[in-house]
């Protein structure tokens, strides 16, 4: 088995439910006592908010890739950054390091393709849904379309992650607006939607809705043991 590296804490509510996961599903494959071996970085997230509102990308990038050296230098195998928003600088943390980084886009679009959509609703922090680091991943390695909120939604949206679920705030009101948006976002043709920021698990299910949901940390989770394990 190989050692999976995890730049977690952003936030720490959902590198929480990435670590339960990760190991639920090695003990799912591999029976027994069997769990996951790992590696992970804990960032304090204040300090990467403050970077994201001031738009200061350089800074969050130094982080990031100073968080995947240090677990290449802590002996895992890859890297897995658990955030979507946080895949802006994908592309220098996988030039600052010799191992795998899994990106989060990829194991939403490997389940996309399996399940034969071709477009897909987008939720996420406002930097996911508005900049094309994510989107136009999608569209260019997989031929993915995707669909973004109006506006006003996407204020909605972002504002529940970082004033409510970030904290562990779960309430009925935002869960209906997801709800809501999620409507609007099939009746604009979405086949499918990506729950692209970690947190929005914590709020909406599958079962809340017949319109498949794309659950990135259960993916990006699956896609670290299925690399681990050799699968």
């Amino acid at each position: 088995m190989k050692t999976i590296g995890i730049i977690g804490g952003m936030s720490w509510e959902s590198s929480l439910v990435y670590y339960r996961i990760i190991n639920e599903i090695v003990r799912e494959r591999l029976g027994g006592l069997h769990s996951a071996k790992s590696l992970m970085i804990s960032v304090d997230f204040a300090l990467i908010e403050a970077m994201q509102s001031m738009g200061d990308w350089d800074g969050a990038t130094e982080v990031m890739v100073n968080c995947a050296r240090q677990l290449e230098s802590g002996g895992a195998d890859c890297v897995i950054i658990a955030t979507n928003t946080m895949h802006l600088m994908y592309a220098a943390v996988q030039a600052a390091v010799s191992l795998p980084v899994i990106h989060i886009a990829d194991a939403a679009a490997h389940r996309i393709r399996a399940v034969e959509i071709n477009t897909v609703g987008l939720l996420g922090t406002k930097f996911t849904m508005e900049m094309d680091f994510y989107s136009g991943r999608l569209k260019e390695n997989f031929g993915i379309e995707t669909i973004i909120p109006e506006v006003a939604d996407r204020e909605i949206v972002n504002r529940v992650i970082y004033q409510e679920l970030v904290l562990g705030q779960i309430k009925e009101n935002s869960k209906k607006d997801f709800l809501r948006i999620i409507h609007d976002l099939r009746a604009k043709g979405a086949q499918g939607v990506i729950l692209g920021c970690t947190e929005i698990p914590l709020l909406v299910k599958q079962e809340d809705t017949d319109l498949p949901l794309l659950d990135t940390t259960q993916l990006h989770a699956q896609s670290a043991v299925d690399f681990a394990l050799g699968n």
